[in-house]
């Protein structure tokens, strides 16, 4: 008994030592979130996830983005940077080593697998595995964890930097943070330049062209809502709220190019978390702790299909997050869908209707 209560006491001056004294390594902002919507009509929980079958099971870490060529093969990019391929008769081969952290990625019209490395920045990697560098900087500025993308059909490519404070093994100190440090940018292969687009964007993620390719989605994942900027019309090169107040964090979204937008939401929101967020203070000391001490995402599946309106008109749970949790990305190929996620070990494939 004597033991427990001493181990207790030095626990507590230890913890509280660290309250005191040791600085935070964030300088959170105030936010105030918007009461989440209630999971109802388009939202409503299902079990359809359970259904998709699993890829690679076992085999793949962590492969948060996925690509599919057209032989077939799917990508997925790895914790230990590692680009891998699954063939048609289920044989697991590594296609490329970035030697960094593959997120979004996506075949341009050459058949080049262009990456967005969170570390090493934006890469073109050809058929045989050859990597070069695109840019890995914006107005003089490095970055610091690029994300996601997606291609024109002239070659543009348009990407984020989630984070020009953070990088991708610090990226639970954004959420905490709640300041805008995102990055929105046009890269032109023909000319080899890098071109911002929009700043201020609290932790710019996933990015998706629509059908006419008249505007573009990116996913502000730390503000529980996506932008819209436009590309063509009267209202180019302006941004505007596309939807707001989503029920989780969504990540990467894609466009099946016949006007339904497939958005990939890491986890619901937590609740603990969204009554943080008001208090920087807290936010603060909570930084200093280990990470066993802060909140947890729950284990959940949930990807929804959004309309070019902003209106979600379907959602495919899996409310026990046994089956696919985590969900990172999802993209819509010869009638499936394709999922990642940035921790678990296997790829879903989700037979549409």
């Amino acid at each position: 008994m004597k033991k427990t209560i001493l181990v207790i006491i030095g626990f507590s001056v230890i913890l509280t030592t660290i309250l005191l004294f040791q600085p935070a390594p964030i300088d959170p902002a105030a936010f105030t979130p918007l009461k989440p919507p209630t999971l109802t009509g388009a939202l409503a929980p299902n079990q359809l996830l359970q259904e998709a079958q699993l890829l690679a099971l076992g085999e793949i870490d962590g492969p948060e983005e996925v690509a599919v060529d057209l032989q077939g093969c799917i990508y997925g990019g790895t914790r230990n940077g590692k680009i891998m391929r699954l063939l048609p008769d289920g044989k697991l081969e590594t296609f490329a080593d970035t030697e960094g952290r593959p997120f979004g990625m996506q075949f341009d019209r050459k058949g080049n697998l262009v990456v967005c490395d969170a570390y090493k920045g934006l890469l073109s990697i050809d058929p045989q595995g050859k990597i070069d560098v695109l840019s890995n900087s914006a107005e003089g500025i490095p970055f610091r964890f690029t994300d996601a993308l997606d291609i024109s059909k002239a070659g543009i490519v348009y990407f984020t930097d989630a984070s020009s404070r953070y990088e991708q093994h610090e990226y639970l100190y954004d959420l905490l943070e709640s300041k805008p440090h995102g990055r929105f940018m046009r890269y032109d292969p023909a000319t080899g330049r890098t071109e911002v687009l929009l700043k201020k964007l609290y932790f710019a993620n996933g990015v998706a062209l629509s059908q006419q390719e008249d505007f573009v989605l990116i996913n502000e994942t730390y503000r529980y809502r996506i932008v819209r900027y436009w590309l063509k019309g009267p209202m180019a090169g302006t941004s505007e709220i596309f939807i707001d107040n989503l029920p989780g964090f969504p990540d990467n979204v894609s466009s099946n190019q016949k006007g339904t937008f497939w958005l990939a939401l890491f986890t619901v929101r937590n609740d603990l978390m969204d009554r943080l967020h008001p208090f920087p203070f807290l936010k603060s000391q909570l930084s200093k702790l280990p990470r066993p001490f802060w909140p947890k995402p729950q284990p959940y599946g949930l990807v929804l299909a959004l309309d070019e309106q902003g209106d979600i008109i379907l959602s495919l749970h899996d409310p026990t997050g046994k089956h696919l949790r985590e969900i990172t990305s999802v993209r819509e190929h010869g009638g499936y869908l394709y999922m990642g996620s940035l921790h678990n070990d296997r790829i879903g494939k989700y037979k549409l209707p």
